[in-house]
């Protein structure tokens, strides 16, 4: 049961009922493609006469095309529906501290072209680069489709809905205004979102075969730092001041090691690439400056070689690994008690492992639950190829499929 917000809705029209008639249709083609008129019809228990006049508006829009002619023992051969997706783009952007993704997609997440280079962080070179690279990267592999957009996640807080950047501590970026000097510089309309929502988003948007996934989860995304994404009820949760799901920054210990945020004893500060690494080299991460945090990320050993050491019977790297997953663990069970989600997707370098840690971080979990239930809930790996990417890309894809808002 929700409330209406009397400050916030749109009146409903006589146009309304079929605008959202026409986004359910083209959503279940979708997740069922190629589907034909008459299975899409059966699918949602209506006549094929409407169905007929939906899909026909949606071709017309020319967001589905038909495909291939299908055999049928008798009547007429169906004609099977898809998205139209390949000609239609978006660029991706994942700034992250060490190293900025640049990838040309089309609206089904297809990489058609990727990029990597060093992030810089003064804003204004920031933005004069990254718009030289797209407009290249476009010149390149957009011959004859149509990029409706960028997509940017940064691991900080962000305002999407004026695209102002709150706080990125890893970049030292506090109220930063990077969308629309970026979409002058490129011409292109630019939407920006938090690292870890976009995980979300991708997950929600772009993961095939989740046609009847879990409509609450949470993502987490464990790399440089940790991205946290919530969805409820299908909907990705942002809070009042844009700060909803930053368990990253809630303290395990007052006393703890420094964390990039500036504070002592986050959960980042426990489970993050550095963390882990620091613990199997030694480092003590309250005594690095910000040089030093970088030149360690930059470091050409990470979290993978670590996890191919133990694997290779190194006692200590072993040891690193499985404290992370402790730590990794008993935050995962604050979550579950706070949010008490349907499943929890992880992703990271970290997860490449997770043969060796799964049963380390689901005891920590359930020492932290507080019902059998709720030790119960499903950790799942995520293999989705570059979710922030992905999200990014989801940022411009996603609205052309998002339930219609009345009130």
């Amino acid at each position: 049961m929700r409330k209406i917000n009397t400050r916030d809705f749109r009146v409903a029209t006589r146009t309304t009922s079929r605008d959202i008639n026409r986004r359910i249709v083209l959503n279940v083609i979708r997740e069922h493609q190629p589907i034909s008129r008459a299975d899409l019809a059966r699918h949602l228990n209506i006549t094929r006469g409407v169905v007929s006049t939906l899909v026909q508006e949606l071709i017309a829009q020319g967001v589905i095309y038909e495909g291939a002619t299908g055999e049928t023992a008798r009547g007429r051969k169906p004609t099977f529906l898809h998205i139209r997706t390949r000609d239609r783009l978006a660029i991706a952007v994942d700034v992250r501290f060490t190293k900025t993704y640049l990838m040309l997609c089309d609206f089904s997440g297809r990489q058609i072209a990727l990029e990597a280079h060093d992030t810089i962080f003064s804003v204004p070179e920031f933005i004069k680069d990254l718009s030289v690279r797209i407009r290249r990267m476009l010149k390149t592999h957009c011959v004859k489709a149509t990029c409706e957009g960028i997509g940017l996640v940064v691991p900080g807080m962000v305002d999407q809905r004026t695209g102002l950047i709150l706080n990125a501590p890893a970049l030292g970026w506090r109220g930063v205004e990077i969308r629309d000097k970026l979409a002058a510089a490129t011409g292109l309309p630019v939407q920006i979102e938090n690292s870890g929502r976009a995980c979300a988003l991708a997950q929600l948007w772009l993961v095939r075969g989740e046609a009847t996934g879990p409509n609450s989860f949470v993502f987490i995304s464990v790399s440089d730092g940790v991205g946290v994404g919530m969805v409820v009820n299908g909907e990705l949760v942002r809070g009042h001041d844009h700060i909803a799901g930053e368990f990253g920054h809630i303290p395990v210990n007052l006393d703890g090691p420094r964390c990039m945020c500036g504070s002592s004893g986050c959960w980042e500060a426990y489970i993050s690439n550095l963390a882990t690494l620091s613990r199997y080299f030694g480092w003590n991460l309250s005594k690095l400056n910000p040089n030093d945090l970088r030149d360690a990320e930059h470091s050409s050993f990470t979290v993978l070689d670590l996890v191919a050491r133990a694997r290779g019977g190194d006692a200590k790297a072993l040891a690193a690994i499985q404290a992370t997953a402790r730590f990794l663990g008993l935050g995962l069970g604050t979550i579950v008690n706070i949010v008490n989600p349907d499943c929890i997707y992880m992703a990271g370098e970290i997860t490449t492992a997770w043969d060796l840690i799964e049963g380390t971080v689901s005891q920590a979990l359930a020492e932290r639950a507080l019902t059998e239930n709720a030790a119960r809930t499903p950790l799942r790996v995520s293999f989705t190829e570059s979710p922030r990417l992905g999200g990014a890309a989801a940022l411009i894809a996603a609205p052309s499929f998002a339930a219609p808002r009345v009130a």
